[in-house]
């Protein structure tokens, strides 16, 4: 028997007594993930990214752990829910314009205290002001570093585009901005690289890809590297105390960890190792997340069709942003349907050996996109289901 078809009896036995479509996290496999990312981070901490979690049990369960602290989140309300449950270092990764949102945080503070947001331009400065209403709390800010690679004098990028701010002097005028500004405290810098973080850089079938990308995230890397270190040598010379500088993800962990001027890793999507972090060779997580959808048809020889499954994730369209069919091996789409959202035909010959109402195990392309699917992940430890955790659905949130 396989790795992989032991697996699939393993989550089969635990969860026989749940009719699919379910969600598991095998917490053997989450804990490996996690400590691999504590080994490539080097003694860093790090932030977990709540957007690649999106479940309070699991967020509570890694940031136990030694090497952990802090949340990446990912919208202000997120943030606030996080605060008021017991969370007390939060960094919004995104700007907002939720006036609401932040009229409570300017208003508590315990809040206040606990929650830092990020900017890029003073009109964010000023929307914040506007919405005050009253509140008149001290509001933390970060500001975010555009990671993004320039070449051809600009006339060429590579790199999603985020912050305005690119070059040390950009920064650091905007600290000067957050400094000079009543009821704001500039406390980190955080910069997220993802064309090397997210995009993996072995690509089945396509070697030629596969060294460009190669080449382009070791030249990232290395302009990314001097420019930090430039940008957080003219902050600090502005603002001295900033409690943190961020920056990471999951695929360049190691890579960021090695920079002396970054004080913290920004990393989530690892812990459950989802299809899209296959392509890297730096590391290799195990699968921790998966979802069963159950067999309802046997169209034909070499034919199932599962329930629903159609769960794209967010990004340019294409292929690499489907779920995969995982377990039993060897079951592919069928390329005139795909994936739909009530059903979806399976071939390969391992269908011949699927009942109706067996599972089909299936991976999401990214991580905590999955937790918007379903209400709960049954935590799997062996071959049992030793817990039932809601996902943020689960407790009635819908942040995005």
């Amino acid at each position: 028997m396989t790795a992989r078809a032991a697996d699939r009896a393993r989550y089969d036995r635990a969860t026989a007594h749940l009719d699919a479509p379910v969600a598991i996290v095998d917490l053997e496999a989450f804990d490996a993930n996690a400590d691999d990312l504590l080994r490539r981070a080097g003694g860093k901490p790090i932030r977990v990214a709540s957007k690649s979690v999106r479940c309070r049990a699991l967020l509570e369960r890694v940031l136990a752990r030694d090497g952990f602290a802090g949340i990446l989140s990912f919208t202000l309300a997120e943030s606030l829910w996080l605060a008021r449950s017991g969370f007390d270092d939060v960094l919004l990764a995104y700007p907002s314009a939720d006036r609401q949102a932040f009229a409570e945080l300017t208003s508590d503070p315990k809040l206040a205290a606990a929650v830092s947001v990020m900017i890029d331009d003073p009109a964010q400065l000023r929307l914040i002001d506007d919405a005050r209403r009253g509140g008149t709390e001290e509001v933390r800010v970060c500001l975010e570093l555009d990671t993004s690679l320039k070449l051809l004098g600009g006339r060429v990028r590579v790199g999603a585009r985020r912050s305005p701010l690119h070059s040390p002097e950009q920064v650091a005028e905007m600290a000067r901005t957050v400094l000079r500004t009543p009821g704001f405290r500039l406390v980190g810098i955080m910069a997220y690289e993802g064309h090397v973080a997210g995009v993996g850089d072995a690509v089945a079938g396509r070697p030629v890809r596969s060294r460009a990308i190669r080449l382009m995230q070791a030249t990232a890397r290395s302009e990314l590297g001097r420019r930090r270190a430039e940008v957080v040598r003219a902050v600090r010379a502005v603002a001295p105390d900033l409690d943190f500088v961020n920056g990471g993800g999951t695929g360049s962990v190691q890579y960021t960890a090695a920079e002396d001027a970054v004080t913290e890793i920004a990393a989530g999507s690892g812990l459950y190792q989802p299809r899209l972090f296959d392509n890297y060779t730096s590391f290799r997580g195990r699968p921790a997340a998966l979802f069963a959808q159950p067999v309802v048809r046997r169209p034909g020889v070499g034919v199932v069709t599962v329930l629903g499954g159609g769960y794209p994730a967010s990004g340019a369209a294409g292929p690499d942003r489907l779920p995969v069919p995982y377990l039993p091996e060897g079951l592919k789409y069928d390329p005139q349907e795909g994936p739909g959202e009530v059903q979806t035909p399976l071939l390969g010959s391992a269908a011949d050996d699927l009942l109706i109402g067996d599972k089909v195990w299936f991976r999401h392309a990214k991580a905590g996109e999955l937790c918007e699917r379903f209400d709960a992940l049954h935590l799997v430890e062996g071959d049992r289901v030793t817990a039932t955790v809601p996902t943020y659905r689960g407790e009635g949130h819908t942040f995005l």
